[in-house]
């Protein structure tokens, strides 16, 4: 599932409150400083789909004849190169 970009902010908040008041980590850094390594690890994490579909894009242009003829269905291709990757690279999305 795809997480707005806007929302990443809250759900690292959230996320790191969790952890605090639950007594599940002990920090080094303010809250402040932590909630702002967890947006930046969030965001990591959601830019490696975003890499992903777009390598999948660029390895189906040269399908592109073919999908416009209508010999190919650029959805089934998109979703099947997309599985074949996430497969050999141990990628979880």
């Amino acid at each position: 599932m795809r997480i707005p970009k806007g929302w990443v902010p809250v759900i690292a908040s959230e996320i790191v409150e969790e952890l605090i008041n639950k007594d599940m980590v002990k920090i080094q850094l303010t809250e402040d400083q932590l909630k702002a390594v967890m947006e930046e690890l969030i965001m990591e994490e959601l830019m490696v789909e975003d890499q992903l579909n777009d390598e999948v894009r660029e390895m189906l242009k040269q399908f592109d004849s073919e999908i416009e003829k209508g010999h190919l269905d650029y959805r089934k291709l998109f979703d099947m190169t997309k599985k074949k990757l996430i497969r050999e690279r141990n990628i979880i999305v």
